[in-house]
């Protein structure tokens, strides 16, 4: 497995992880309702999580000999997750984070399978970790959503 289909998928994530950084912190700013406090505590410590993710992503692509993204148009030719360009209701809110915390595991497996492949057990450790993060992260958003209608 070359380090360049490895790299290739890394790029994804990190696209990916970056929008939906933006797109949990600007939920953040704006969530309003009888749960905004909860809300709003939860979408930071999930926003803050996932900058600090953005780095090793990055520094992980660079430890394996390419350049990350280096403007917001060679980060967007990398993402499947969508913008929302809206202000969701809170209710709206947590299901689209919970459905993009579900497809960024689809992103993430070929990623840890490809580095498996390619005995990269760091990139691998670095993926298991991630799909951990976003598993949680879903568990959590659904428990929400069955208490929310």
């Amino acid at each position: 497995m070359s380090h360049k289909i490895i790299v290739d998928g890394l790029k994804k994530v990190l696209a990916d992880t970056f929008l939906l950084y933006f797109k949990t912190h600007s939920f953040h700013w704006n969530v309003e309702g009888a749960q905004f406090k909860a809300l709003h505590d939860l979408f930071m410590e999930q926003y803050t999580e996932l900058w600090n993710t953005t780095d090793l992503i990055a520094e992980r692509i660079r430890t394996l000999g390419e350049y990350a993204p280096n403007s917001w148009e060679d980060m967007m030719k990398h993402v499947t997750l969508q913008e929302t360009g809206q202000t969701p209701d809170h209710h709206a809110m947590i299901e689209m984070l919970a459905n993009d915390n579900k497809a960024i595991t689809d992103v993430i497996r070929p990623v840890l399978h490809d580095a498996q492949k390619g005995s990269d057990d760091v990139t691998a450790d670095l993926m298991t970790q991630r799909l951990a993060v976003h598993e949680k992260t879903l568990w959590m958003l659904n428990s929400l959503l069955k208490n929310a209608a």
